[in-house]
């Protein structure tokens, strides 16, 4: 941690008390961040926990789909019933605490639009079902995924700023503001009983 620079004398006492208190504040409002951050990443990991277990049931049920398909239909009528274009996926971002991370996920499939070839087994039907709800829950799986590992940072690095100030900043200035004003008081007694030597020898002088 860098040496402090204390100005000498009654500033010095001032410049300490009042960055004293910018780091009690700055410690303060890091303990309001910490505990609402703490609530959100219990929240998202809920979430997280979640959207994982949907995600690893739809995809085995989209792969139990997909062996059925095959068996029923073959390779080439999978191939055929292939959209002809990518899905799209809109993330919308949640702000918490000036930190921004994933909220709600809308994913548009091809055949949602319409228009699309039409599956030529009922197996492939049920198999293409399959893999869109395995693809919503994979893309509401990650973006459940990110948010938490965001919060969790987040919250990682504001419980150690906020450590940092109240286990090692402030005792550090609350230590430099009580040496600081021991040295003042002191200074000020010396100076007191100098004054009362001088005033009692001008006494003595002018009774002589």
């Amino acid at each position: 941690m860098a040496e402090l620079r204390v100005p000498p004398g009654r500033a010095g006492r001032l410049w300490l008390g009042e960055r004293l208190e910018t780091a009690r504040r700055a410690a303060t409002l890091l303990d309001h961040k910490l505990r609402v951050l703490r609530i959100e990443q219990e929240r998202l990991a809920a979430a997280a926990d979640r959207t994982h277990a949907e995600w690893l049931a739809a995809r085995h049920a989209a792969d139990e789909w997909l062996i059925r398909a095959a068996v029923l239909g073959g390779q080439r009528e999978i191939r055929l019933g292939a959209a002809d274009r990518l899905a799209e996926v809109e993330i919308t971002w949640d702000d918490l605490m000036g930190v921004r991370y994933p909220g709600r996920t809308v994913c548009s499939l091809p055949g949602d639009a319409g228009g699309a070839r039409s599956p030529g087994t009922a197996a492939l039907i049920e198999a293409t079902t399959a893999h869109q709800r395995a693809l919503r829950a994979a893309v509401a799986d990650a973006a459940a995924a990110a948010a938490y590992r965001i919060i969790e940072t987040e919250t990682r690095e504001t419980r150690r700023r906020r450590r940092a100030i109240a286990d090692r900043w402030i005792p550090r200035l609350e230590a430099a503001l009580r040496a600081l004003t021991e040295r003042l008081d002191e200074a000020e007694r010396a100076e007191a009983v100098q004054l009362r030597w001088a005033a009692a020898r001008a006494g003595s002088a002018g009774a002589g």
